[in-house]
């Protein structure tokens, strides 16, 4: 039964049998590499668009009931150690996307919840939410899920603990330390308007993703049929101790959330890649984004935001060599 729902249900592989088959019947050679690179294409296109508007949708649902001022009620309640476990869990229910984890960040800070406490939610809010689960299920197994949010929350909530017992509440931008927190009445949704709501979160987020997914798509299809296999491993296999720390920086430029970054960590693992260095990469990605940099400049100072990135940078590593030693144990 878990098998079944993992390669038919999520991993869609209903869909895969079907798109090959009409692209043989319309005369593409799907085991050459142009029609291998298309049928690969079509494929990843569909099932991650199915995903993502199955997935936004229920997030945004869930997201209706954990609004930023019941959030931060929430957070308010809590102390130390407690406050952080509690602020990366409400991570991965809200938005996946770095840059929209930003302006809660803010919002959290502004109203005097501890630094430790916002900075494990920032953490945890892009690397390791409901659609991350899903998600590498679909690709990976449940296994492999489970662990990689397991460790993502690990990160995150010594990400915050660090930074509280650093005590660096100086390094916040002044017009967020010195700012008033306005108290917004909760509104009270209708089950309908709940629903409205969360499709309209599908229709934006799939006008501002649904680019980065076609060019992702488009590299995975590329590493999948062109690019040796060879290649590959002598780079980011085991022949290089390395790949991690590699993956790790060349994610850092990109500008993705996991929808945009699944293919390509899918094509590259398939070539040879290790686990480590694929989940790696998939870290970097939508934690270290570097227009969410960027939009987080603004906010911290020059040493809070070194100090964040250095955890970050430090924990993505090993959680990469923790899968890479456990390879065998997942795959």
């Amino acid at each position: 039964m878990g098998s079944f729902i993992q390669n038919q249900i999520l991993g869609m592989q209903w869909l895969n049998t079907l798109i090959g088959k009409i692209l043989s019947a319309a005369g593409f050679d799907i085991e050459s590499r142009i029609g291998g690179s298309l049928h690969f294409f079509v494929y990843d296109v569909i099932k991650i668009t199915i995903l993502l508007f199955v997935l936004i949708f229920l997030i945004s649902y869930i997201q209706s009931y954990f609004p930023p001022e019941r959030s931060k009620k929430i957070l308010s309640h809590c102390n130390g150690f407690s406050a952080r476990i509690i602020a990366a869990l409400l991570g991965t229910v809200t938005s996946f996307c770095s840059c929209s984890s930003i302006p809660l960040f803010m919002g959290f800070t502004t109203a005097g919840l501890p630094l430790g406490v916002t900075f494990s939610f920032l953490i945890s809010s892009p690397m390791v939410d409901f659609a991350s689960l899903i998600l590498l299920t679909s690709i990976f197994g449940w296994k492999i899920a489970i662990a990689y949010v397991v460790l993502g929350l690990i990160v995150a909530i010594a990400g915050g603990t660090i930074i509280e017992h650093l005590h660096m509440e100086d390094q916040v931008a002044d017009f967020i330390r010195n700012g008033k927190s306005v108290s917004l009445a909760e509104e009270k949704l209708s089950q309908k308007q709940k629903l409205i709501s969360a499709l309209h979160s599908v229709s934006d987020t799939l006008k501002k993703v649904f680019p980065y997914i076609l060019l992702s798509v488009a590299v995975g299809a590329v590493i999948h049929n062109w690019i040796p296999e060879s290649w590959i491993i002598n780079t980011l296999g085991k022949k290089n101790p390395l790949g991690v720390i590699l993956a790790v920086f060349a994610g850092i430029p990109m500008y993705a959330d996991i929808f945009g970054c699944i293919s390509i960590s899918e094509s590259l693992l398939a070539k040879g890649a290790l686990l480590g260095v694929v989940l790696s990469f998939m870290m970097a990605v939508t934690t270290l984004s570097l227009p969410s940099l960027i939009m987080l400049k603004k906010a911290i100072k020059t040493k809070l935001l070194v100090t964040f990135v250095s955890i970050c940078v430090v924990g993505i590593i090993l959680v990469g060599y923790f899968f890479n030693v456990f390879q065998a144990l997942f795959l």
